[in-house]
């Protein structure tokens, strides 16, 4: 039975998006931007809000990009849980990984002041083990420098932890630390992605990470 899981957020424990693509579309609509629909941004989300900004508007001078990300963290600040939910079974698959003697973590590219309001709100009574978020002096996934940080909170053989996300850069930053990668279909983007990814595995339910956890069933 694996001892940790480590989670990502957006698109893996949480679908995000229109609270995603709201704020940045409050921000270009504030300066006179061009603002996108909302589908379009499962494809800028997951590398960081600045490179969602950057993905946005492709040609913002630095000062713009610094004046978007200010409005885009002033209005999800407010905003961050009008649209957002667990994805199904995440609650029930969580509580039962725990009851099962697993530790939980999160690891998100998500800015961490956004990270510290959205955890508590969404799963108040989970008892994670380490929930970091993008910080000034950690590079953002794929690097693994976050994979490490929550190793160090929370000693685990590299054996035992495995990886849960919905993207590519989720799966290269499980390679890159040497942990056991999974791929999950309902989050932001395609199959495809997870399979160039090489994802060790690919799921579509809930049940199939406490599977591979090692969960009796």
């Amino acid at each position: 039975m694996k001892k940790l899981v480590i989670f990502d957020l957006d698109g893996t424990l949480l679908n995000t998006i229109a609270d995603l693509g709201n704020a940045c579309n409050y921000a270009l609509r504030t300066l006179g931007f061009p603002e996108h629909a909302l589908p379009t941004y499962r494809y800028m989300v997951g590398n960081g809000v600045r490179k969602l900004i950057e993905r946005a508007v492709p040609d913002a001078d630095e000062e713009t990009v610094e004046r978007l990300l200010s409005l885009f963290r002033e209005y999800y600040g407010e905003h961050a849980t009008d649209h957002t939910s667990p994805y199904e079974g995440i609650r029930d698959m969580l509580v039962k990984l725990h009851e099962n003697g697993v530790a939980l973590a999160v690891a998100t590219n998500k800015y961490q002041a956004a990270v510290d309001r959205i955890i508590p709100h969404f799963f108040p009574d989970i008892p994670f083990v380490a929930v970091m978020g993008q910080v000034e002096d950690r590079p953002v996934k794929p690097d693994p420098s976050i994979v490490f940080a929550i190793l160090n909170k929370y000693p685990t053989p590299k054996a035992d932890v495995l990886y849960v996300g919905d993207s590519a850069v989720d799966m290269e930053t499980a390679r890159r630390a040497c942990i056991e990668s999974v791929g999950v279909t309902w989050g932001f983007r395609p199959v495809s992605e997870l399979r160039g990814a090489y994802a060790d595995h690919i799921v579509s339910a809930t049940t199939e990470i406490l599977s591979i956890a090692g969960i009796p069933q």
